[in-house]
């Protein structure tokens, strides 16, 4: 297998945490690969360490066993390599939106001129749609609009990795619908392989090549894998007008309800080969 198609790997990646009766393990034996230019989602309970995992692979939380490469190297720690983008975007108050979105351009690119680091900053806000509020101040911002010097500050480091942790989760439903576009068109123009942690089904149907469901904590680990076979790029209506749609979102939220109900095969019993027999892909 080429490097571009383990482009990232979690192996056998496990975290616990010290407690009076011994060690309390919140993921365990957690494989995944992923190719370059993938976006892929982990979907599950609350409490399950979807965030956990994710925190791991950003080098913000340490691994107790396992490991994670990127390009084919380890990760030990955070880096620029990898941007990250969460619900709140925790913007610098006291700085406009081009000065936040700088800031990491400053640092990724300090060998480069000023004017250059500059544009940088200001294409990757215009990619987000914020071309005209590039010297506002975060308090003049919307959510959604704060969300989007967000997501431009991430795209902006050139990053080989974008993880994001439900990064939609604390906007509105017209606001999360428009920026989920607006995170499609920059994947696809930046070829950027992507990791999101969700809730949310259709978000993750609307998103990704591959979900990945997760088992209930503790303990918890891959508990199956869906392949999304929908051609990109994808639109809302017209993904949600299709025959097969309703069928993957069955299958993932017959797992969840698996799940909920204290049974970790759920839905899982099914085969991904009965998944595809029951799936078209969007010609």
């Amino acid at each position: 297998m080429s490097t571009s198609e383990r482009y990232l790997e979690l192996s056998q990646l496990t975290k616990s945490y010290p407690s009076p009766t011994g060690a309390t393990v919140i993921v365990e034996n957690f494989n995944l690969q992923m190719r370059a230019g993938e976006f892929v989602s982990l979907i599950g309970h609350s409490g399950c360490g979807k965030s956990t995992v994710l925190s791991m692979v950003a080098g913000l939380n340490p691994v107790s066993s396992g490991g994670v490469i990127l390009a084919g190297k380890e990760v030990v720690g955070p880096g620029t390599d990898r941007g990250v983008v969460f619900q709140s975007p925790s913007l610098l108050p006291w700085m406009t939106a081009l000065q936040n979105v700088q800031l990491g351009v400053d640092q990724t690119r300090s060998n480069r001129p000023i004017a250059e680091r500059r544009e940088a900053a200001i294409h990757h806000l215009r990619l987000v749609g914020l071309g005209e509020s590039i010297h506002k101040y975060p308090r003049e911002l919307s959510q959604g609009m704060r969300q989007r010097v967000g997501l431009a500050r991430a795209f902006a480091l050139s990053p080989r990795l974008l993880l994001l942790d439900e990064p939609f989760g604390m906007l509105d439903s017209l606001t999360r619908y428009e920026l989920q576009g607006v995170l499609v068109d920059v994947c696809l123009k930046e070829n950027t392989t992507a990791l999101m942690v969700t809730h949310d089904v259709d978000e993750a149907l609307l998103l990704s090549d591959r979900v990945v469901m997760m088992t209930n904590g503790p303990n918890a680990k891959v508990g199956d894998i869906l392949d999304v076979p929908f051609d990109r790029p994808r639109y809302r209506d017209e993904l949600l007008d299709h025959r097969d749609y309703y069928r993957l979102r069955e299958y993932l939220v017959g797992f969840l309800e698996g799940q909920a109900r204290g049974h970790e095969s759920g839905c899982s019993t099914k085969s991904q080969s009965e998944v595809e027999a029951m799936t078209t892909v969007v010609a």
